[in-house]
């Protein structure tokens, strides 16, 4: 999939048709909530019996690049994705026409709790155009969750791993990027009786979540986000457990509306493509204010100083301050 470009304009032609018809922008959930339809992950969202959603060159992107983007969609958390469709130009403009990922191909999904809720899994396609928004609309906002600090992380994680196909790690060598965006803990082991009911193929035996992550990471770099919006940004065992499963990689955002501006700058500085000293700059042309500039950069600049404590190598600029992401 991901054939098509990325438009402003059919983003905006978008708004404006919802606008005019009183549409929500998450149609799919909408139609639940008003009865339309039977509460249930849509069908082009739904992962079972799929066997990889593939990101793939093509004419159009010669040299795709995979971005996995996977929304806890759990009590408070249900509100962030409406953030992420408000803001996609934003998140594109910087990925494209700044140049910090000239191919993209992201992927939506979304994670609910697989002991409990009706949608604990929805995953779209690898897309470059258009079809991410609708993407989007497709999802359902279940709000639901198991009332712990735990939600079923892990299993879309083994989906990613094992259910993805991407050209930038099998032509090139170059993972892609996988962005978890919560604030609960994964279950410590992938279940194989909740594989099957909700993927379908056979895995043996349960899978602990440190084999499962040597595993995903040799596919993606892959990033825990934790949002301040949400009810457990203080919860410090919620931190504490990222922070052994992901170490330096786990993103906490105190402004949640900054989401894709920390998407976009992590990617650019990961790829050397983004300047640290002009990164604000680039956040401000592509329409970010300026408190959405300070605190993607204060995210970024802890991340960085992080990595450096621990003698990690970073690249730093001119000014002295570590630029707060280095693939290596």
């Amino acid at each position: 999939m991901g054939t098509t470009r990325w438009s402003d304009d059919h983003y905006r032609d978008r708004a404006k048709l919802r606008a005019a018809t009183g549409k929500d922008a998450f149609e799919h959930d909408h139609a639940i909530r008003t009865g339309e339809v039977t509460c249930a992950v849509h069908q082009k969202m739904n992962p079972r019996g799929v066997r990889f959603r593939e990101s793939r060159d093509c004419d159009s992107h010669p040299r795709s690049h995979a971005v996995g983007v996977l929304f806890d969609v759990t009590g408070s958390m249900q509100g962030v994705p409406r953030i992420l469709q408000a803001n996609l130009p934003k998140l594109m403009g910087l990925l494209i026409r700044k140049g910090y990922l000239e191919h993209p191909h992201i992927l939506i999904g979304a994670i609910g709790d697989a002991t409990c809720d009706t949608a604990p899994l929805q995953v779209g396609q690898f897309e470059s155009g258009i079809e991410i928004e609708e993407d989007l609309a497709k999802l359902f906002l279940e709000g639901g969750g198991g009332g712990q600090t735990t939600e079923s992380y892990e299993l879309a994680m083994y989906f990613m791993s094992r259910h993805t196909a991407i050209d930038c790690q099998e032509k090139r060598g170059q993972r892609g990027y996988l962005f978890i965006i919560g604030d609960e803990m994964p279950y410590p082991k992938v279940k194989r009786k909740e594989v099957k009911a909700h993927i379908g193929n056979g895995l043996q035996a349960d899978l602990p979540i440190e084999e499962l992550l040597a595993e995903l990471q040799q596919k993606y770099d892959v990033y825990y986000v934790l949002p301040k919006m949400t009810q457990h940004w203080s919860n410090r065992a919620v931190h504490k457990r990222w922070v052994e499963l992901l170490g330096q990689n786990v993103l906490r955002l105190e402004e949640p509306a900054a989401i894709c501006e920390l998407i976009a700058s992590t990617i650019g500085l990961a790829e050397g493509k983004a300047d640290w000293e002009h990164l604000a700059e680039d956040l401000q042309e592509a329409g970010s204010s300026e408190e959405i500039c300070r605190e993607v950069r204060k995210t970024l600049v802890d991340l960085g100083a992080e990595r450096h404590a621990k003698g990690i190598p970073v690249r730093v600029p001119e000014s002295g301050e570590p630029v707060g992401i280095m693939r290596l």
